[in-house]
C-alpha cells in the first residue's frame, strides 16, 4: 500500500472512531467531565497533539477534498455497496478474534455473516444477513488482547494510522494480514482497493465531523479510549466516563 492509500486509511480511522463513538453518545459533555481521568493516559501528550495535528492537515488538505468530490458523482446505493463489501471482508477478522476469545456463538454468526452476504449478497455487496437477524460482532486483536487481560498501555497518536494505545498498535499486524486485499498481489489491484476503502468510508463520516465540539484532539483522544473500553468489555463497562453508549 503507498503513501496515500495509508494516508487515506489513517485519517478515515480518526474521524470514524470519533463519529462511531458520538453515535451512542448523548452528548460530548461527560468527555469533557471526565479529561483529567482520561490524560492520565495520555503521558505523550505533547507530541501526540504535533502527530495529530500533522494527520488532521493531511485529512483537511487531502482526503477530504477527494472525499467530498466521490460522494457528489456517487450514488448513495454505490457508496453503500462498496461499504458493505469491505465490511464483509472484515467478517474474516471477527471471526478469527472471536474464536481467540472463546466467542463460539459470536464466530458462528460472523462466519453465517461471510457465507449469506458473499453469496446471496453478491459478494458482499447486499448485506443481506443483518435483516435475517444475524448480528455484526467486530472485533481485532486489540480487543482480543485486552480481553485476555493485557492493560491499553499509553495512547499514542501514530503518524498517519491515527489514534490508538500501545496494545492496540501491537495488534495491527495480525489483523492486516487477515484482511484478503492485504494479501492481493498486484500492486495496483491492492492499492486500488485501498484507497477507494477509505475514500467511500470518509465520504460516508462527511456529516458526523459537526459531531466535534470544543479541543478536537482530546474531543477524539477521549472518544477513542472510551469506545475501546465499551467495545472490549461487549458494552459491560462500568460508568467511570458516564456515558450512555
Amino acid at each position: 500500500m503507498n503513501y496515500l492509500s495509508k494516508l487515506a486509511f489513517a485519517t478515515a480511522l480518526t474521524v470514524s472512531s470519533v463519529s462511531v463513538w458520538a453515535e451512542g453518545a448523548s452528548s460530548a459533555e461527560p468527555v469533557n467531565a471526565h479529561a483529567q481521568s482520561l490524560s492520565n493516559k495520555d503521558p505523550l501528550e505533547g507530541l501526540n497533539r504535533a502527530i495529530f495535528k500533522f494527520n488532521d492537515g493531511l485529512d483537511t488538505y487531502i482526503l477530504k477534498p477527494v472525499a467530498k468530490g466521490y460522494h457528489a458523482v456517487t450514488p448513495d446505493i454505490v457508496e453503500s455497496g462498496v461499504g458493505n463489501f469491505f465490511s464483509n471482508l472484515g467478517e474474516i477478522s471477527n471471526i478469527a478474534n472471536n474464536l481467540l476469545q472463546f466467542k463460539i456463538d459470536a464466530a458462528l454468526q460472523s462466519f453465517s455473516r461471510l457465507v449469506f452476504n458473499s453469496t446471496f449478497g453478491l459478494a458482499g455487496l447486499i448485506d443481506v444477513a443483518t435483516p435475517m437477524g444475524i448480528p455484526e460482532h467486530e472485533e481485532d486483536f486489540g480487543q482480543t488482547l485486552g480481553y485476555w487481560g493485557l492493560g491499553s498501555g499509553p495512547y499514542l497518536m501514530l503518524p498517519v494510522l491515527g489514534p490508538s494505545t500501545l496494545r492496540d498498535t501491537a495488534g495491527l499486524a495480525f489483523d492486516y494480514n487477515l484482511n484478503p486485499v492485504n494479501q492481493i498481489d498486484d500492486d495496483k489491484t491492492r492499492i486500488g482497493l485501498g484507497v477507494l476503502k477509505v475514500v467511500n468510508k470518509r465520504a460516508s463520516l462527511l456529516d458526523s465531523e459537526r459531531l466535534i465540539e470544543g479541543d478536537k484532539y482530546l474531543f477524539i483522544r477521549n472518544a477513542y479510549l472510551q469506545r475501546r473500553d465499551y467495545l472490549i468489555h461487549d458494552g459491560n463497562v462500568t460508568d467511570q466516563f458516564d456515558v450512555d453508549f
